[in-house]
């Protein structure tokens, strides 16, 4: 198998070729669905079969250290075999909804929708209803009021989660079909419940749990956004045993996380090199090793509930990249404690599945200008479904006509949700 101008192979084929050549560099025999940091490719047996394919079938678009977000044959392979494929179209936009996390809460959340919008107050409705036996009020009164216990991280999350998932719940009745589905943080489990891995039920007892968890472990922790990439930020951190990165939202957006004294040293380190930092409205360090206590205690709580795959592909921003296990006990405690990787979840996403459109979900747009940066003067159109309180149902209509969706859509005979 040699010559670059080789015709791409399918998934199978890829397959079938990765198998060979991982063998031949490990000199033993290694199944598809074998870890591979089992197979025993070192980084110089790594940089060797890159080189390998490139010199095959073209130049790769990732840096050699993205192999191992694959964690088998099989996942590589069907990384690559859509590398350079994109999707089949059928002249339809291709939507991708992703879900906003915490930090986006605010007093009167989706007021306009609530009050014009039959079928979002109907959905909102119904997640209140799972959610009230386990937070102990209507997370529908907190929202539309302005009562500061919004961002009481018990509250918080269970509101952000009706938000996210009723405003996605109307987009599916008005007949959108979405290609792929990617949460922020918290926003991971609302996008859960849309794709089939968690029931609504399921889904509001283990996010009321996670809040009211969060919410007791101590104060003096917090999480700071940053203007450094992830080696400046790691650089500022590194005398700080109780700060780590928190989230990954873009090249040159790196949120650190972690005790507010450590924060604020680190903060001053950025400064002197020029670098802009912000504390977050948040009442805890989130992603953080801080986390710790709860991570067991939701693990147990998510083991009483079924572990389901997900039925739309969606994009781990524990992992950064399509993640097509169940969504188990396990993945729910690591997402407690892990950095959320949006930027490599989004850029997968992007490749991956060519969406026309990406809609935000959420009470307020915050995450649509990295994916504008990532996706380029090529990339899909971003629409917020939710540009704060005054969004209304005519603002609804404009993006679900962006969408080919709702009332005035080209397909009238479509099934609803």
């Amino acid at each position: 198998m040699s010559g670059s101008g080789r015709e791409l192979p399918d998934e199978q084929g890829w397959v079938e070729w990765l198998l060979e050549r991982v063998a031949e560099q490990v000199r033993r025999d290694v199944r598809e669905d074998m870890p591979l940091v089992e197979c025993g490719l070192d980084s110089v047996a790594l940089l060797s079969l890159y080189g390998t394919v490139e010199d095959t079938f073209g130049p790769l678009p990732q840096e050699p250290i993205d192999v191992w977000p694959y964690l088998t044959v099989r996942a590589l392979a069907r990384r690559l075999a859509g590398r350079d494929r994109a999707p089949e179209s059928d002249g339809r936009p291709r939507t991708a909804l992703v879900f906003t996390g915490q930090g986006c809460q605010h007093p009167r959340m989706t007021e306009g929708l609530h009050q014009h919008c039959t079928s979002y107050r109907h959905h909102l409705a119904a997640a209140d209803e799972a959610l009230a036996p386990h937070v102990g009020r209507s997370v529908v009164e907190l929202m539309l009021g302005d009562s500061p216990a919004v961002h009481e991280t018990e509250l918080t999350q269970p509101v952000l989660f009706a938000t996210g998932y009723a405003l996605a719940a109307t987009l599916l009745e008005e007949g959108v079909r979405p290609v792929a589905l990617l949460g922020h943080g918290v926003g991971e489990f609302a996008a859960a419940t849309v794709c089939g891995a968690l029931s609504l039920p399921d889904a509001a007892r283990l996010v009321a749990a996670r809040g009211a968890l969060m919410q007791q472990l101590p104060s003096g922790g917090g999480m700071m956004a940053t203007c450094a990439d992830p080696f400046e930020a790691a650089e500022a951190a590194a005398a700080e045993p109780g700060v780590s990165i928190g989230a990954l939202n873009a090249a040159r957006a790196t949120v650190l996380s972690g005790d507010l004294p450590g924060l604020r040293r680190a903060s001053g380190r950025l400064g002197e090199r020029g670098i802009s930092s912000a504390f977050l409205k948040v009442t805890h360090a989130f992603h953080s090793p801080l986390m710790e206590p709860v991570a067991p205690l939701l693990e147990e709580a998510a083991r009483r509930l079924p572990a389901r795959t997900p039925t739309v592909p969606f994009y781990s921003t524990v992992y950064g990249r399509r993640y097509d296990a169940p969504l188990d006990a396990g993945y729910w405690g690591r997402q407690v404690t892990s950095p959320v990787r949006f930027a490599d979840a989004t850029r997968a996403l992007l490749t991956e599945q060519r969406p026309t459109h990406v809609v935000e979900v959420g009470p307020k747009a915050v995450l649509l200008p990295f994916v504008r940066r990532m996706g380029g003067r090529s990339g899909p159109r971003c629409l917020a479904m939710c540009r704060g309180p005054r969004t209304n149902a005519v603002d609804l209509a404009g993006t679900l006509s962006a969408l080919d969706a709702g009332p005035l859509a080209e397909d009238t005979g479509r099934a609803r949700w």
